[in-house]
């Protein structure tokens, strides 16, 4: 059975294989070199408190994890948050991704976010089919900002607003 729990430092070595996977294999990132343990672990130490980090595990394996991040550093963007899903590929299309995605959208409700900002590389359609089952809807695109396996990418925003936090208290 799976369960979704905090992130520990114990499970870095998985999220770090897994996202040097996407980082190899996927648009998903922008990121073009794979990461070092020590790399990560600073990008880890950054979570807690109104940045979840949480993990999807199933007999001690980790198949998949989930954050929220800051979508921009300005004060007035206090209330707004970027999430970002990574699977396993080996555990592509087992709704895993539902099951993560379900808990940090709770998460970011607890945490009194206003709205949560998905931001989708081109072509990425499971990803698409994931935020839009979810309630996000399509508020944007940028063309041709991101350079990654000899071709220009493009960037597509998906944003989820929680309608009982539109009063800006």
């Amino acid at each position: 059975m799976i369960q979704i729990r905090d992130a520990k430092i114990d499970d870095l070595p998985a999220m770090l294989e897994i996202y040097n996977y996407a980082i190899l294999n996927y648009t998903a990132t922008f990121d073009i070199n794979v990461q070092t343990f020590a790399e990560r672990k600073i990008w880890f130490e950054k979570y807690g408190g109104r940045l979840p980090l949480i993990v999807a595990e199933e007999d001690g394996e980790v198949l998949g994890y989930s954050c929220l991040n800051h979508f921009k550093e300005k004060d007035a963007y206090d209330r707004t948050s970027e999430l970002s899903i990574y699977i396993a590929p080996e555990h592509h299309g087992k709704g895993v991704g539902s099951l993560l995605m379900k808990e940090i959208i709770r998460r970011a409700e607890q945490l009194n976010y206003h709205t949560v900002i998905g931001v989708i590389t081109g072509g990425n359609e499971a990803s698409v089919k994931l935020h839009e089952k979810f309630g996000f809807e399509l508020v944007g695109s940028l063309k041709e900002v991101g350079y990654k396996f000899g071709q220009w990418q493009d960037v597509h925003y998906y944003q989820l607003i929680f309608a009982n936090k539109r009063d800006g208290k």
